[in-house]
């Protein structure tokens, strides 16, 4: 980044100035971090229902959140859990920034979500009141809370932000094509863009919902149920949570004199073909178009940050991936979400947070759980601690059922002695 304030292709550099966490590892970044730094699980037997009937009974639950406590009264049996999380998430990535959007033009601020499932439970409750007692059982509410899109609009209008709103549907990737497109709004005019990204989805119909795509463990240890890149993987555990990050133009934040925990450097997507096409899968392709879009070579990538699927087909494919464009164990690769679970929209935006928060602090967390890469993973998995080796930029990797791939880089900031 230039002392403009833009990158060496002219764009205005974007910034994440400040970041809000609701994730199974804790509600707020300062306790998140130090779990991930501790190895601190917030896996186990789910709560939120009775999973004796299930397959799967193991995930990863926000502990502690009290919607009356984080969100206005009158929103709580308006909205789904997951609206909850954001709204809590993007309070507090605003006021870690230290913006205040009535300082804003109110159409200069833009708000962008990624979003799985939506309203999960919150539609669960009303198709059970239409089932057993009619359709004039079911709430007003419905109409907008089960909604994929719901989280944007509340965010947007509880803080004034009337600028480019919108959301992306693309499963586990969607928190970095939220990102991805931050940058973008940043691009064409707008001064400041709330984005993330949060699920809860851990009722039955939830539940059931991501059972159909077969990669969900069904081991009943948490310790043990989620092992990416292990031998003994056996599928991902799911989770509920996420991140809502600020992002600003560094100039921006230069004139409010905030800094920031880091740059958006570089973003590509893509989609993988059908299955039996006889074509490879495009994640290799994916980096590779990341680092010509931040002008990076893959010298330049301290740390990966893997999508960790859990499956040993899912896996595999990644490390060769991961090989191919930086070479047998020649970057470290770490997937703190075994500490969550995969929280689907959520995931990606908690894994550019935890990223940002390891580049700000010189360490790169470990993955708690596996023991060791699996015959034909050539990657350099990072276990049993974290490492200090004072990381300036790095990889996220992340991919959506059915698909959907995302990559994107991530550079070191000026936020070193800070995190909330």
């Amino acid at each position: 980044m230039s002392a403009s304030g833009r990158g060496r292709d002219g764009r205005p550099t974007a910034v994440v100035t400040g970041v809000g966490v609701v994730a199974p590892t804790g509600v707020g970044a300062r306790g998140h971090w130090e779990s991930v730094l501790a190895g601190k699980s917030g896996l186990g037997r789910i709560t939120r229902f009775d999973p004796s009937g299930y397959p799967v009974r193991v995930a990863g639950e926000v502990p502690g959140f009290d919607a009356r406590e984080e969100v206005p009264g009158r929103l709580v049996p308006q909205t789904d859990r997951f609206t909850h999380f954001a709204l809590a998430a993007a309070d507090a990535a605003l006021g870690d920034a230290g913006a205040d959007p009535a300082a804003f033009p109110e159409y200069g601020m833009a708000v962008v979500t990624a979003s799985s499932s939506g309203g999960t439970e919150f539609g669960q409750h009303e198709m059970e009141r239409l089932y057993r007692n009619g359709p004039s059982w079911v709430g007003v509410y419905q109409s907008i809370a089960w909604f994929y899109a719901a989280t944007t609009g509340q965010v947007s209008i509880r803080h004034g932000m009337r600028g480019p709103c919108g959301v992306l549907c693309c499963e586990q990737a969607g928190g970095l094509d939220a990102l991805g497109q931050a940058r973008r709004l940043l691009d064409t005019g707008s001064h400041l863009v709330l984005s993330g990204g949060t699920d809860a989805s851990l009722c039955p119909y939830g539940l059931v919902a991501q059972m159909s795509s077969g990669h969900l463990s069904a081991v009943d240890d948490p310790a043990r149920a989620y092992l990416p890149f292990d031998p003994a993987a056996s599928g991902h555990v799911p989770g509920e949570g996420g991140a809502f990050l600020t992002v600003e133009t560094a100039e921006s934040a230069r004139r409010r004199g905030a800094g920031h925990y880091g740059a958006l450097l570089g973003y590509a997507a893509g989609f993988d073909p059908p299955p039996g096409s006889g074509r490879p899968p495009v994640l290799a392709a994916v980096i590779r178009r990341a680092l010509a879009d931040a002008r990076l070579g893959a010298a330049d990538v301290d740390v990966v940050f893997a999508d960790a699927c859990g499956t040993p087909e899912q896996d595999l494919a990644e490390a060769r991936a991961v090989t191919e464009v930086f070479g047998p164990g020649a970057v470290p690769v770490t997937a703190p979400k075994t500490l969550t679970g995969r929280l689907y929209a959520g995931g990606a935006a908690l894994d550019a947070v935890t990223a940002l928060l390891a580049l700000s602090k010189g360490v790169i967390p470990h993955t708690a759980g596996p023991v060791g890469p699996a015959p034909g993973c050539e990657i350099d998995l990072v276990l049993g601690r974290p490492r200090r080796t004072a990381p300036r930029t790095a990889l996220v990797l992340a991919r959506g059922h059915g698909g959907f791939t995302s990559a994107l880089l991530l550079g070191a900031g000026d936020r070193a002695d800070r995190t909330h």
